[in-house]
């Protein structure tokens, strides 16, 4: 027959690896969303300096065609 202390050991012994399983889960969850939102987040500030270069590349060529007497 196990003791009562070999018995609340193993109570303890099982609750820390249930918890460092599930942590160590969340964790993984975490760090995934983390890395996501940082490549949605790169894409778009991507796309907003392509956006805005290419709004400046239609001004120059604006300016250049209003300048240009032909």
């Amino acid at each position: 027959m196990v003791g009562q202390f070999e018995s609340g050991k193993d109570t303890v012994q099982e609750l820390t690896e249930s918890a460092a399983t599930h942590i160590g889960a969340i964790a993984t969850i975490i760090t995934g969303a983390v890395r996501d939102i940082a490549r949605e987040t790169g894409d778009w500030l991507t796309d907003v300096i392509e956006m805005r270069e290419a709004a400046h590349r239609a001004r120059e060529d604006q300016r250049h065609q209003d300048d240009d007497p032909e």
